[in-house]
């Protein structure tokens, strides 16, 4: 007869057995700690490894009427390209733009931000190389890294597989909030320069590599690198220019958009208050030469993915019109380069074509018009 101690020790199963590295986590904890206490004021409050990351908020007794703005997001599947060309340390900076440069659209300064990844095995250096590069956007947008939580899923994931998001908070004075209530007939449209792809549309771009037999590791002349090298350039981060730049022209901004998921003309009717309207001209600047090249790939037109990528343009402001070369000049200062690309204007929009209520906000009307500088369509 088996003796049932026997049978048990035999089927005993332990976490690690299930796949789970609690020391491994550990590891990982202590090669990110400097990173992240780097972003740390005396305004952050417990240090690392909490359960609770703690910000003291009584400096909000200055304000008159502070406004809380929150937002959360991920880098969706860019990190698969990460995974292919086992290069970690610039998607955290991709995060970080997706989360507080949100912020900054209605003004808001950036208080602190906390992330969480999801993975099918903790290999410590990779998650340090994920957590620094988060740190250090961070650090460039002025936002404290006050938390996160890495999780291992066996089973769930793969062991090379992960998953990134996080979530950031801001204040902003009410009277001093950005938006559509602002903006006013006549206001000029400025385009910000974008990095590159930064964090939307990957999909399309994994599937135009994919149905091309192009790999990751293959060299592109016209773009000077890899696909993978050329593919993960990093989000451009405009939070510290953006505030400055509010700073400096006062009441003149009037209300700001970041290019994301849904494209050009969908985020900057966002933006724009009902029964105005807009024409964003393409023949104000030529596409990055990624987006051109993809393009030609995929055998499709630049204009086809207007509602996909940012094809150059990372950000709008909209500001008053005598302040355009004063808002110029500010952000090439801080190098960003802008330009003025459309004007708003009074009443319906007069044609058909336009862009209008994206992502359920019944804002203004927007459409591209024109031929882009290279004369690309």
């Amino acid at each position: 007869m088996t003796d049932p101690s026997s049978r048990a020790e035999s089927h005993r199963s332990t976490y690690s057995d299930a796949g789970v590295d609690t020391a491994a986590g550990d590891l990982a904890v202590e090669l990110m700690k400097s990173s992240v206490r780097a972003t740390q004021g005396p305004e952050v409050l417990g240090g690392v490894g909490g359960f609770a990351g703690m910000y003291d908020a009584s400096f909000l007794t200055s304000y008159d009427r502070p406004i809380l703005a929150s937002s959360t997001d991920g880098v969706g599947t860019k990190v698969a390209i990460a995974q292919a060309i086992d290069k970690h340390d610039t998607i955290g900076q991709d995060l970080v733009g997706m989360v507080v440069d949100d912020i900054v659209v209605v003004g808001a300064k950036p208080l602190f931000m906390t992330d969480y990844i999801a993975t099918g095995k903790v290999f410590p250096q990779r998650i340090a190389d994920i957590v620094r590069g988060i740190a250090d956007a961070c650090t460039a947008t002025g936002t404290a890294l006050v938390g996160g939580e890495t999780a291992e899923h066996p089973g769930l994931l793969g062991e090379d597989d992960y998953d990134v998001a996080g979530a950031a908070t801001g204040v902003v004075e009410y009277d001093a909030m950005l938006g559509a209530h602002r903006v006013q007939p006549g206001d000029a449209i400025l385009a910000l320069a974008s990095s590159g792809l930064h964090s939307n549309g990957f999909s399309l771009v994994r599937h135009i590599l994919k149905n091309a037999g192009l790999g990751y590791g293959d060299r592109v002349d016209d773009l000077g690198a890899t696909w993978g090298e050329a593919l993960l350039e990093p989000t451009r981060l405009y939070t510290l220019p953006l505030l400055r730049l509010i700073e400096q022209l006062g009441g003149d901004v009037h209300s700001l958009s970041h290019v994301t998921g849904g494209g050009i003309a969908a985020n900057l009717a966002r933006v724009l208050p009902q029964g105005t309207w807009a024409e964003v001209d393409r023949s104000t600047w030529s596409p990055s030469p990624v987006f051109r090249v993809l393009s030609d790939v995929a055998g499709t037109s630049l204009m086809s993915s207007e509602g996909t990528w940012n094809l150059g343009v990372g950000f709008f402001a909209v500001v008053a019109q005598n302040r355009v070369a004063d808002a110029v000049a500010a952000l090439a200062n801080d190098g960003i380069a802008a330009w003025q690309t459309g004007t708003v204007q009074a009443g319906q929009a007069p044609e058909s074509g336009f862009e209008q209520g994206a992502k359920g906000v019944d804002g203004g009307a927007v459409r591209l018009v024109g031929t882009y500088a290279d004369g690309a369509n």
